[in-house]
Parts: structure tokens; sequence; C-alpha cells
């Protein structure tokens, strides 16, 4: 099968005209600061702004409006743990049309809760969304239901394609587009539609290291083991599609992994620089952009933010945990004498030094501390990690033995 037997530009176009007035024309732009961060002429699309928060709101979109009468009447049934359950939710109670979503138990209850506010009626098993799946097929097979799949599937494919067919007429001058890659469903779509427009452009798929299932793939090489957690788990997809792989081998010019630092580099950075919330997946392209500045470096580069469901606890902690690695936020251990006024000098000196004190603890139980000092805790912020060193520096100059116990 080769990739035009799968999804054409005609069929992306005609997807773009059905989906028009059912899922949002995002808009797209030029990052000042993020270009000036990576060296390339960066422009991002801004997926996230979809309805249900990502990109699935075109596939979805799509295959209901190519439903027949008879399926409609019979309603459809898909798996998902998150996006595509949200998507296939919410244009199904649109389009009048009963809808099943079979989630897995480990399925974030803030999803299943929305999932069902959409209109779907929401059945809880498998313990993942492959498990899931099969239940959803025995669901289709008893009940009649259409199975919507959430990337292998041509009408499917076509609307995520229309991403990158609006992303090529607003920006003919893109060199590059970087993509994330799970099952494959939007990066096959894509990369159609940009490789028909804009001939020579080069189209660049990440996956995250824990879930390289389609760089196994296209090598031809069997599955790997994985490891199940990732901040990245839109695109934690274990066997990539058998219609997305044969147009991903013909379209995709290469295929990057990024670690998990990475993306959260890119999810802070998008929250921090564009005041824009994005999903571990969903700032993956930027990931793997950031992780090899040197290729991009000059080129106008697409970016894709294809998703900005994060749990906020979640997002509270990546941006902590940046923090702490820029040396903007740290815990300082200092050994003082246990005699009183002793910790009023040190935090003056802290204070004197420009950085802010968030919290102070002390003990005298540790085993390194004499009998006759105290050991405090002192959590940081400042400006840098060059401001950071000053801090410890001076701290140290005035006698105090200081520990940096955040990294």
């Amino acid at each position: 099968m080769n990739a035009e037997e799968v999804v054409s530009l005609a069929d992306i176009q005609a997807a773009a005209g059905r989906i028009a007035d059912h899922a949002i024309r995002t808009h797209s732009a030029r990052s000042q600061t993020l270009s000036a961060i990576t060296g390339a002429d960066l422009v991002l699309k801004f997926e996230n702004l979809q309805f249900t928060a990502s990109f699935k709101d075109r596939g979805a979109a799509n295959r209901l409006l190519t439903l027949d009468d008879a399926e409609r009447e019979r309603g459809v049934v898909a798996a998902s743990a998150g996006n595509h359950a949200q998507a296939v939710a919410y244009h199904g109670g649109r389009l009048d049309i009963d809808t099943t979503i079979v989630m897995p138990v480990t399925a974030p209850f803030s999803k299943v809760t929305h999932t069902g506010q959409l209109g779907a009626a929401v059945v809880i098993a498998g313990e993942t969304v492959s498990e899931s799946a099969e239940a959803a097929a025995a669901i289709a097979e008893e009940e009649g239901r259409t199975f919507v799949h959430p990337y292998d599937d041509r009408a499917v494919i076509a609307g995520q394609g229309t991403c990158g067919l609006e992303f090529g007429v607003d920006h003919p001058d893109l060199e590059v587009v970087v993509v994330p890659v799970g099952g494959g469903g939007l990066a096959a779509g894509m990369s159609t539609a940009l490789k028909a427009l804009l001939p020579g452009i080069e189209v660049i798929g990440v996956q995250t290291e824990a879930y390289p299932a389609m760089v196994r793939a296209l090598a031809d090489e069997p599955p790997p083991e994985f490891r199940n957690e990732t901040l990245a788990d839109g695109i934690a997809v274990k066997k990539p599609g058998e219609l997305t792989t044969p147009v991903l081998r013909e379209h995709l010019d290469d295929l990057v992994v990024v670690d998990e630092p990475a993306i959260e580099h890119a999810v802070s950075l998008l929250a921090e620089v564009e005041k824009t919330v994005a999903e571990g997946a969903g700032a993956a392209a930027l990931a793997g952009v950031l992780a090899d500045p040197l290729r991009f470096d000059g080129r106008c580069t697409g970016v894709v933010i294809s998703g900005g469901n994060i749990d906020t606890r979640v997002l509270a902690s990546v941006l902590l945990r940046e923090l702490v690695r820029d040396g903007r936020m740290l815990v300082l251990g200092i050994t003082i004498k246990d005699r009183p006024g002793q910790l009023a000098p040190v935090i003056n000196r802290i204070a004197e030094m420009g950085a802010n004190i968030i919290d102070v603890a002390h003990s005298r139980l540790f085993d390194h501390v004499s009998t006759r000092q105290t050991f405090i805790e002192v959590q940081l912020e400042t400006r840098d990690s060059h401001h950071a060193d000053a801090v410890i520096a001076a701290l140290e100059a005035d006698g105090h033995r200081v520990e940096r116990m955040s990294q």
C-alpha cells in the first residue's frame, strides 16, 4: 500500500470543506522570543485552541460527517483515555449521533467526567487503551455501532490533514514542519498536505523515547519494551497504525525521539513565553527543535502545538521543576550554631543578596550536625543560576556550611 492509496490532497481538501463549520481554523503565528532561543524562524500552529483543546476535533468531525443515515442511526463507539474521547463525544453530541466511549480504568477522572458532560455514554473497561479498544470492538459488533479509530482510519487521517493544509496556505515560506507522532494520524495527514502544497518542504516527526513505536516500525524492527510513564501520554502508542505507517515511510524526512526533560522544558517555555498551555504531546514538536537547534538554525520552521489537555496539578509540577532546573528555585541546607540570634544574620544576608525566601525549616536531629549546631533548610527564589551561586557564595563567605538540596 502506498501513501496515495491511504489519503490524497483531494481527500484532505474535501475534509476541509466538510468540517469548516465544525472545527476551528486555528491561527498560526511567528514567535519572536522562541525564534531567538532556538535560532530558527519559528512559526507555531495552535491546535490547543480547538474546542476540546486538541487537533482530534478535526478527524473526529470528518469521520462522523462521512457516516450515512443508517450508520448515524446506529451510533458510534470509540476507545480513548483522553483527547480522541472528548472529540468524538463533542461532535457526536453536536451531530445528534448516539456515542459510547470506552475508557480504561487508568483514565484521569477529569477526562472521564468531561467526556460524559459532552454527551457520551462512558464505559470503563480495560487497564489500557488497547484493552478498551477490544471492549469497544465488542460493543460495535453487538450493537451495530461504527467504531471510530483514533488514527487508523482514512477519514480521520484526512481530517487531521486539514491542519497541514491550513499551515501551508497561511505560511507558504515554511521550509520544515515538526509534528508529534503517536499512532501517526496527524503526521500522516499533515505530511500528505504539506508535501503536495509545498514541494521541497521537510517534515520531521517527533516521538518520546518512552514510546518509539513508529521509529521501530519505519526501521522494520520489532516493537520495543515500553516503560509506561511519560508526560507525553497523547503520543504514548504501543502499536502504530497499519494505514499511517506506509504514509509516514513515504513522506517523513526524519523521525526523532526526545526525552522527558526536553518535553517538560518545552511545556514550560510555551507557558512562560507564549502564555499558552500545552500538554506533553502538544509540546513534543518544540522539544524536537530544542534538542537539535543547529538543524533548524535560520530556517522557517513550523511547530504544531497539537493539544493543551494537561492536568493542572501536573502542569504546576512541571513549571516548578523547570524553576529548579534553571536555578530560579532552590533549597539550601545551612548549618549554623545553635544559639539565640543565629538565624537572623542568615535571613538578612539572603535578603541583602536580593533572593526571595519562600520557606524556612530547621532541625537538630541530623547525625551530621553537632549537638551544638542546627540545620536549616531554606527554600529560595532567585533570578537565575548565577544569582543562586552568588547567594551561596555570600553565605559561605560568612562562615556557614551550605549544601544545595534541590539538585
